[in-house]
């Protein structure tokens, strides 16, 4: 079974990715920021992460950014629902940092599993 990290501020966003990527038989670890998920992804054995752009303390440019330079492999799907600069930006810069899917929010379910599943089968 893949484990999947989840991070993101916005708790109700956090419960429904948990809820529905559970339910599709990943198991999911949450973080509510960067901070937190960069720590969680040092313990834990993760094969992909969703992170959100736009969080308190350590936000996702950062994230993907630390991620690359320490794992340098590591899967990472971003998302966000925009912000002062808007969902394209932030979505686009975070492509520049290597990410290999972006979302914005709210994320198409369907189209949020099959991105999963193509970038585990990697």
């Amino acid at each position: 079974m893949a484990r999947i990290l989840v991070i993101d501020d916005d708790e109700q966003v956090l419960d429904m990715l948990y809820e529905s990527l559970t339910r599709e038989g990943y198991d999911v670890l949450k973080a509510s920021n960067g901070e937190q998920g960069l720590r969680l992804y040092r313990e834990k054995s993760v094969d992909l992460i969703i992170t959100d752009i736009i969080m308190p303390e350590k936000e996702g440019i950062e994230t993907i950014i630390e991620l690359r330079q320490d794992f340098p492999n590591v899967k990472i799907i971003a998302i966000s629902g925009g912000g002062r600069a808007g969902t394209k930006d932030y979505l686009q810069m975070a492509k520049i940092f290597g990410v290999q899917r972006t979302f914005a929010k709210p994320v198409a379910r369907e189209q949020l599993l099959d991105a999963i599943k193509e970038l585990i089968k990697e």
